[in-house]
C-alpha cells in the first residue's frame, strides 16, 4: 500500500476505534459487507478513488449507496474513506477488509486480553488444520465450490470458535480476494497481535522498581489505560526524566509532563 493509502488507512483507524464501543462484532460484518460491494464493481472503485473527483463528492456517492444498508457508524466509516485519496484503486478494498478484521478483533476484546488470546490460538488452528491436509487445501482452493461449503468446511475443522474466530476465518476463505485462505488468515493473527500489544506496558525506569512501587505504577496504568496492563519493567540508569512507558504505539516520555507527573506521583505516595 503506497503512502497516501496508508495515511488514509490510519485516518480511517482512528475513527473505526471511536465506533467500537457499542457493537464491534456487527461492524465487523457490516464493513466486510461493505468490502462485497466495492470488491464486486470496478466502477465503483475508480470512481471512488479517481483523485480528479472531489472527496466530498464521492463520500455523498457512497453515503447515497449504503443509505438504508448499513447503521450510521459503518456509513460514516465508508464515507470518510470514499472521501479519501488513494493511490491505487484495490487500496480501499485492503483498508476495508483491515478495518473490519479489526473490528471483529475488538469483538473478542470484550473478553480482555485473554479474549485475543483465544481469538488467536483458534486462528492459529485453523492454519495448522489445513496446511497438514492437502484435501482441505483442495476443498477451500476449489473455485467451482459455493461460499457457504467453504465455510462449512471450515468451521467444522475448528467446531468450538468463537464467533470472531468464525467472522475473520468465514471472511478468509468466502472471499480471499486472490489469495490463499490461509493467507489472509495469517494476516488477520498479525492484525490480533498487533492489538495485544494494547495490553502491555513496556516500562523503562532509571532503578529497580520495589513491590510496593510496582503495585503503585500497576495501579496507574491501569487506571490511566482503563485495562488490566501486563508490565514489562527494564532498568536504564541514562534514562532522561526518570520512567518511560509504551503502550502499544503510544509513549508516555518527557514530553508527555502531565502524565509522567501523574505516574511519579503514585511511584512516590
Amino acid at each position: 500500500m503506497s503512502r497516501v493509502s496508508s495515511e488514509s488507512l490510519a485516518q480511517a483507524q482512528t475513527l473505526l476505534e471511536s465506533k467500537l464501543g457499542s457493537n464491534p462484532a456487527e461492524l465487523a460484518k457490516e464493513l466486510f459487507a461493505v468490502l462485497g460491494i466495492v470488491d464486486s464493481n470496478a466502477g465503483l472503485r475508480r470512481a471512488l478513488t479517481d483523485p480528479s473527483r472531489e472527496g466530498q463528492d464521492k463520500a455523498n456517492l457512497f453515503s447515497s449507496l449504503l443509505d438504508g444498508k448499513v447503521s450510521g457508524a459503518t456509513k460514516e466509516i465508508a464515507a470518510q474513506l470514499a472521501g479519501s485519496r488513494w493511490g491505487d484503486p484495490r487500496d480501499i478494498g485492503d483498508a476495508l477488509e483491515t478495518l473490519g478484521a479489526t473490528a471483529a478483533i475488538s469483538s473478542a476484546e470484550k473478553n480482555g486480553s485473554e479474549g485475543l488470546e483465544r481469538l488467536e490460538d483458534e486462528l492459529f488452528s485453523f492454519v495448522r488444520v489445513v496446511a497438514s491436509s492437502h484435501d482441505v487445501q483442495r476443498a477451500l482452493d476449489a473455485p467451482q465450490a459455493t461460499a457457504e461449503s467453504k465455510e462449512k468446511l471450515a468451521f467444522a475443522l475448528v467446531p468450538d470458535a468463537s464467533e470472531a474466530t468464525k467472522t475473520l476465518i468465514g471472511q478468509a476463505v468466502s472471499t480471499p480476494r486472490g489469495h490463499k485462505a490461509t493467507d489472509l488468515v495469517q494476516s488477520f493473527i498479525g492484525l490480533v497481535a498487533k492489538r495485544q500489544q494494547r495490553w502491555i506496558a513496556n516500562v523503562s525506569v532509571t532503578r529497580p522498581l520495589t513491590d510496593e512501587q510496582l503495585r503503585r505504577l500497576q495501579n496507574g496504568l491501569n487506571n490511566l489505560y482503563q485495562r488490566d496492563l501486563k508490565i514489562n519493567v527494564n532498568v536504564n540508569p541514562a534514562l532522561i526524566g526518570g520512567i518511560r512507558v509504551e503502550v502499544g504505539d503510544e509513549v508516555v516520555d518527557a514530553t508527555s509532563a502531565t502524565r509522567l507527573s501523574e505516574l511519579r506521583r503514585r511511584l512516590a505516595s
